[in-house]
């Protein structure tokens, strides 16, 4: 940190980034050295085929050639190892070893043309082992100029050229952008920044159509993005180093609160609200089995990868328009199929089943629950890029209801289009003329459950008996007093570490002040940080132990000059103004969204607990502080997923009488970090 200036422009790698990859190209270098030097060692003075003096003085340039790069490599990683992520002191001779080495692969070129040449032309006659070698040192130098080529690629940085050292006395100019110098370069680079990463989504979506609306989202999603990081110098090493120290973190607190809480006893009147929590729970298991239902065969293919295919064979290829009345969509025969079984309900229960699959029109069925007396609206969540791009995050807009307050743009559509098509088109009318005594429940997973918690509320003056079951709810979704309002019929289910209802624009800014602090105050180099965090990640371990504030490290140490002039925070930005002050949340300048409805969160027990039976989760009612910020785990993505969610909730109603007292230990703890 900050990226490397080598060739006149900024790179996406920093100084302290090439250990990692200069060990691995050493390695290969030295056995490769070895070999070239045991044949010519075995082999000298029998060089007497045709090509035979050729090949005696390439071995030997060859020879010398590997030597000078392996005596390269291990500058440049002993160099890049020295100091740490911000103190790149030790390793300002890292630019120049860096140019010597991009020379040395000129002339490796070149011999590797040679080598190629006297395979072709003059190796007739050599023993095979000679002309083998030859054709395998031709072979490795043309696989790791590729791979060089590759790297290059991979950490080049477009805005690497607006990105030059900025003088220290120049950062005010920055604060002013009245200025019109300063001024006009920031407003190109976060143009082209924008134009960068809309460019890089529609490459990820080509397969989507380029219509208006895709592109109005491509663009919302690229200015969100490009403009996260925009006001720091991290190339994409330090943000992993920071994760992998937050997660550490993270986990010392946790292991130290479980400590204490261990050996508490708890007064019997802490289960008080058991009774409700057990309700709801049954309630919510036997819903999310239609959240789930609503992902349609691949889903159920993946749950059940051994019979699902076998049991919906037979029926994907029957066209159920002839028999029944549903509105179709892709693949209406699988999906329609494998929400029977998932379901257990019968083809006439349902009312309407579509799977047309647009951007802010997602796919959604209605059916009739006989069992809980329910017509019940199941919204299928995120499965596809179609709509992953309904997740651009457009604030302050404002839905068609008196309460008019802020929510997620793309959610809100999808929840409108849903409820024009519910109203609109008579389809909660026609199901309450086959079942007018049943009341109205809305569920739905992740993006689903977002769109069920906004259409609940669109609902809820025509149905004021109706419930909502919202699994995994994006986060960031209502504001506070909608949020408040929606407890009357909303449930939100959320497990162990879920990113999803975490992730929203307050606490991606807190992740990345948090980031900042870990790794502006570790003082260990960052090679031994990332190879501790991917041992920790795959193998488990003890925590690191380092420092986990700036103690006396406050804005003034940030905005130092480091690598090339550069700074870790551009003066005035949000990033640098949340340093400077005491360790308090980030001063967001973004409303704070909060998830809907009272909050159910379930979350696992280990294997053994002190002084209580081993179970495998257990639930609460929380409050929305405890998804105040992103908690880092390998568990944050699969406790996302709708499979695993429906598991914890199934191992919950079955062994209720040990998992629903309220935690002795509260999640919320873990803000405090």
């Amino acid at each position: 940190m900050p990226g490397m200036v080598v060739f006149g422009r900024r790179w996406g790698i920093a100084s302290d980034d090439l250990v990692l990859p200069g060990a691995f190209e050493l390695f290969i270098r030295v056995l490769w050295w070895i070999g070239i030097l045991t044949l010519y060692a075995t082999r000298k003075g029998k060089f007497d085929c045709h090509g035979g003096a050729l090949l005696h003085s390439y071995l030997i340039v060859l020879l010398v050639l590997l030597a000078f790069i392996i005596l390269t490599l291990c500058a440049i990683v002993y160099v890049s190892a020295q100091g740490t992520i911000m103190n790149p002191g030790p390793r300002r001779s890292v630019p120049a070893l860096v140019y010597l080495r991009a020379l040395l692969y000129i002339p490796e070129l070149v011999w590797a043309c040679l080598g190629a040449v006297w395979v072709s032309d003059d190796s007739g006659g050599c023993e095979p082992a000679e002309v083998g070698i030859v054709l395998g040192t031709v072979v490795a130098s043309w696989i790791i100029l590729l791979s060089m080529f590759v790297g290059v690629l991979i950490v080049f940085d477009p805005l690497g050229s607006l990105r030059g050292p900025v003088p220290i006395g120049q950062y005010s100019g920055l604060r002013d952008l009245e200025s019109s110098e300063s001024s006009q370069l920031f407003y190109s680079a976060r143009s082209l920044a924008v134009r960068v990463w809309e460019s890089r989504l529609r490459l990820l979506c080509c397969c989507l159509p380029q219509d208006d609306n895709h592109r109005a989202a491509f663009s919302s999603i690229a200015q969100l993005v490009s403009g996260f990081f925009s006001d720091t110098d991290l190339v994409p090493s330090d943000i992993a180093a920071g994760l992998a120290l937050l997660h550490q973190e993270q986990d010392k607190v946790e292991q130290f609160m479980t400590a204490i809480f261990s050996c508490t006893v708890y007064h019997p009147a802490v289960c008080e609200q058991r009774e409700d929590l057990e309700i709801e729970l049954e309630k919510a298991a036997h819903c999310m089995q239609f959240a789930v239902a609503a992902y349609g065969w691949p889903l159920y293919v993946y749950s059940n990868p051994f019979t699902g295919l076998c049991k919906l064979s037979g029926d994907c290829c029957r066209n159920p328009r002839a028999e029944y009345d549903l509105v179709g969509g892709d693949n209406l025969g699988c999906n329609f199929n494998s929400i029977l079984h998932v379901t257990g309900l019968q083809y006439r229960d349902f009312i309407h089943i579509s799977f047309h699959n647009q951007i802010y029109e997602i796919p959604f069925f209605v059916a009739l629950d006989h069992k809980r007396e329910a017509v019940l609206v199941a919204v299928r969540g995120t499965l596809s890029l179609k709509v992953v791009v309904h997740l651009c995050i457009t604030l302050n807009s404002n839905l068609s209801f008196s309460l008019c307050l802020s929510v997620q743009q793309g959610i809100s559509q999808a929840a409108n289009y849903i409820y024009k098509k519910l109203v609109n088109d008579g389809i909660l009318s026609q199901a309450f003329s086959i079942a007018p005594e049943y009341r109205l429940v809305i569920t739905g997973h992740s993006l689903g459950a977002g769109t069920a918690s906004l259409l609940a509320v669109l609902l809820r003056s025509t149905y004021p008996t109706l419930q909502c079951y919202a699994f995994s709810p994006p986060g960031g979704l209502m504001s506070k007093a909608l949020a408040e309002y929606s407890k009357q019929f909303v449930v939100s289910v959320v497990l162990g570490k879920d990113l999803v209802p975490r992730l929203s624009i307050p606490n991606m800014e807190d992740l990345k002040r948090r980031i900042l602090k870990m790794v502006s105050n570790c003082s260990k180099p960052k090679y031994k940080i990332l190879l501790h965090g991917c041992w920790y990640e795959v193998f488990g371990g003890t925590p690191d132990d380092f420092p986990t504030e700036m103690e006396n490290r406050r804005e003034e140490e940030l905005s130092q000059p480091l690598l090339g002039g550069g700074s870790l925070l551009v003066q005035g930005s949000t990033s640098y103004q949340s340093l400077s002050s005491d360790d308090s949340p980030t001063h967001s300048t973004h409303l704070p969204l909060y998830l809907p409805g009272r909050i159910m969160y379930i979350t696992e027990d280990g294997p053994t607990r002190s002084s209580c039976r081993s179970v495998r989760y257990r639930a609460e009612w929380s409050s929305e502080m405890a998804f105040r910020s992103v908690l880092i785990s390998p568990r944050m993505i699969a406790d996302h997923m709708p499979d695993v969610v429906l598991r914890a909730l199934h191992s919950l109603t079955s062994d209720r009488p040990f998992s629903l007292c309220p935690s002795s230990l509260s999640n919320s703890h873990l803000n405090v970090i």
